[in-house]
């Protein structure tokens, strides 16, 4: 075994791909339902690694290539989160809050009950880090010998315990009231007789709504409906939105017909489009000018594998799949104009992806100063997190489209999360049987324990009875509050890459972040 392990050690490329096929081997196996998915890398690697020192052979991922998957991972995490991110932060106050709290909590504890165990200031510090698997945690706390043992030891249960909380969370994911409700198209008879507009009524449901045909009479043609057309009593009219939206305007308009014009494409036909130009791509639905260049419609929009209603202000991104109702004689222009083409599934945009990492990484070097004296940085992570949630938010600036498509993102994702958790894994697995070998194993294996489950449990009931948080956006919270790549790649795995997960966890990952820094540099400093 030692031949093969020194092979190992000295090919570090070929470790790196032997762990991610092993480990997304073993993430395949399911027991009573629940697999671990991308997650199984990381303990694959933990494993792998700690054998090896057993075998009298240390293995090593270069640290370059760590850091490259955590940058590229956080960046395009937070390019996916960001047309949402910014507006879910005006009432995520409470929640942002409430997470400080407990990780506050989190370092009480550790004191609390490592002070009476006999542990110093330095490996409670890094225990602390380890039971909240935060690796800038454990630089600020000095990274000597004394924290990393306790870092170390901690840091298995720190992904284990907060992965059962998870696992808890997302039991009752199928009760989230705050699931989207799936869009519909109806068709509607009109039998009011005030005649109201079609934006006046749009208004007053919160402009959630599309009107894609109108006919007027039984043998007339279905035509396009602008904003400014006038409802009469009798017109039949496609309306799409939310399913709770679309019910409460059927009840206001009318009833529903049994007339399909959606199924009528004798004058207004109807195709799935893909966004694949970059002059479209960073762009509003209102933005396109379809309406005023062929009298067509876009209804509906769908981004990975998510249904959206195609309000005006919504931002197209690149391989968005769009539905346009047109003139039948104007589809294909329609087509051509928008592009249309695979590519935009899978464009890089390798000039918002290198630029973007570049602003990241410098604002993750910025230095913050602390009490003291010192100063610490928000690190790689963090500040990528932020540049992609910016870029994302914007969609373009100038000629400059500052997007990724969704299935390149996704793909960016997931190799950046693989390379990131062999790397983490294999770098801990090599240092836990000389941490294990320490005298105050146990007792460090107790604080790690209590800490994590303290903050894990009470992260959970808080969220979930006190801000009746959903499951499916709770998981993404405890995997952002544990800032652990391994309970995103989970929670995505268990529901599907539902897009709340990743709302959740951008959420509250750079202010968890800083607040474990600054909570393990004053318990360094006892």
């Amino acid at each position: 075994m030692h031949t093969i392990f020194q092979a190992l050690a000295d090919q570090p490329l070929l470790l790196l791909f032997l762990v991610v096929g092993v480990g997304a081997l073993a993430g395949r196996v399911s027991v009573r339902g629940v697999s671990l998915g991308a997650a199984a890398v990381l303990f694959t690697a933990i494993g792998l690694a700690a054998w090896g020192v057993g075998a009298g052979v240390t293995l090593a991922i270069p640290e370059v290539l760590g850091s490259l998957g955590l940058a590229l991972f956080a960046f395009v995490t937070g390019i996916s989160a960001g047309p949402n991110f910014f507006h879910a932060l005006r009432t995520a106050y409470p929640l942002m809050t409430a997470v400080a709290v407990l990780l506050v909590i989190g370092a009480g504890t550790a004191v609390a009950v490592g002070r009476p165990l006999g542990l110093d200031a330095e490996t409670v510090a890094g225990t602390f880090a380890g039971a909240l698997t935060s690796t800038p945690a454990l630089a600020a706390a000095g990274g000597t010998p004394a924290a990393t043992v306790g870092y170390s030891v901690t840091y298995l249960f720190g992904v284990v315990g907060m992965l059962a909380v998870t696992s808890l969370a997302l039991r009752y994911r199928a009760a989230d009231t705050d699931a989207p409700s799936p869009v519909v198209d109806r068709t509607v008879r009109v039998e009011r007789t005030d005649n109201p507009t079609v934006a006046q009524v749009q208004d007053r449901h919160g402009g959630q709504l599309r009107f894609s045909r109108i006919r007027r009479s039984e043998t007339g043609p279905a035509e396009p409906v602008p904003a400014d057309t006038v409802l009469h009593t009798g017109d039949v009219v496609t309306v799409v939105g939310p399913a709770t939206v679309v019910a409460a305007l059927v009840a206001e308009l009318g009833h529903l017909s049994s007339h399909d014009l959606v199924a009528d494409r004798r004058d207004l036909d109807h195709r799935r489009m893909t966004i694949s130009s970059l002059r479209h791509a960073g762009r509003t639905v209102a933005q396109l000018g379809l309406e005023r260049q062929f009298h067509a419609t876009v209804v509906r929009v769908r981004r990975g594998d998510v249904d959206m209603v195609a309000v005006p202000d919504l931002v197209l991104q690149l391989g968005d799949r769009v539905r346009v109702v047109a003139p039948r004689a104007a589809m294909d222009t329609v087509t051509r104009y928008l592009g249309d083409s695979a590519r935009g599934l899978t464009d890089l945009n390798p000039a918002a992806l290198g630029l973007g990492l570049v602003a990241g990484l410098l604002l993750g070097a910025v230095p913050v100063p602390l009490p003291g004296g010192e100063t610490f940085a928000i690190g790689a992570a963090a500040g990528t997190m932020i540049a992609g949630l910016v870029l994302g938010r914007i969609g373009r600036i100038g000629p400059v489209v500052t997007s990724l498509p969704q299935t390149a993102a996704a793909v960016l994702s997931e190799i950046g999360l693989l390379v990131f958790m062999t790397s983490a894994g294999v770098n801990a697995g090599s240092h836990i049987i000389d941490a294990f070998a320490s005298g105050d194993v146990l007792s460090i294996l107790a604080v790690g324990v209590v800490v994590t489950l303290v903050v894990g449990l009470a992260a959970y009931a808080l969220l979930r009875w006190g801000l009746h948080v959903g499951g499916t956006r709770l998981s993404g919270i405890l995997a952002g509050m544990q800032t652990q790549t391994a309970l995103l790649a989970y929670a995505n795995g268990r529901t599907a890459h539902d897009p709340r997960v990743a709302l959740g966890y951008a959420l509250v990952y750079p202010m968890a972040l800083i607040v474990k820094i600054l909570c393990a540099h004053v318990l360094a400093g006892l």
